[in-house]
């Protein structure tokens, strides 16, 4: 299988779920990369901003650190996990058969394909790494069983469960999946396929679904 992008959710943080999914992450026998949501360091973002009244554009940037924070948290997770923050250290711990886990402010801090807005989250970003590494699919782990109401990625994004970016930033070539914490007791281990639901893109129908 090719190369697969995976972002956890922030909102995982503290939860069972998270560690369940890093353990069942770490038994992939194709290669992927995690991509950490902002979690309770982007929170803090975000209610920081209401009472030091900083910009959006500083907001952005801290909520990019958040990621990095989050990340180095999860990396400490699971012995198979290294923290990188480049695409040639992705390539490097891949060679090793273990887990990169991608710190984004380096590579996504000032770039210009990247709209510095809180419309911007892990999602947009999990999509663009993917157009970095060349990755064709996109796996977004939720802390919701929403998604299951939803049958294309613009209606997720109207529906707040992706960010409003998203519709815009995944590449037509990307095939996108989300899975919730109901989908980690449907797990056959060790991983070997994507987990969770195929989204519609772009107006196309998916060609079918994974497991639920």
């Amino acid at each position: 299988m090719k190369l697969l992008v995976v972002k956890l959710g922030g909102s995982t943080a503290g939860q069972e779920e998270m560690q369940r999914w890093i353990d069942a992450l770490a038994t992939a026998t194709f290669p992927l990369v995690i991509v950490p949501g902002g979690g309770p360091f982007a929170d803090q973002v975000r209610l920081s901003q209401k009472r030091l009244a900083y910009s959006d554009e500083a907001a952005h940037a801290m909520a990019i650190l958040a990621m990095d924070q989050f990340g180095i948290a999860i990396s400490e997770r699971h012995v198979r996990l290294q923290s990188v923050r480049s695409v040639a250290e992705v390539s490097r711990v891949l060679a090793a058969r273990r887990i990169p886990v991608w710190l984004p402010a380096g590579m996504t801090l000032g770039a210009a394909d990247i709209p510095v807005s809180w419309d911007v989250t892990s999602d947009s970003l999990s999509a663009w790494l993917c157009g970095q590494l060349r990755a064709h699919a996109l796996l977004l782990i939720k802390q919701t069983g929403e998604y299951r109401n939803y049958s294309s990625v613009r209606d997720l994004a109207d529906a707040g469960i992706v960010d409003r970016m998203l519709p815009t930033m995944l590449g037509r070539d990307t095939t996108l999946y989300i899975a919730g914490p109901h989908t980690l007791d449907t797990l056959d281990l060790p991983l070997a396929t994507i987990p969770g639901r195929m989204i519609m893109q772009h107006g196309t129908p998916a060609e079918g679904m994974l497991a639920q």
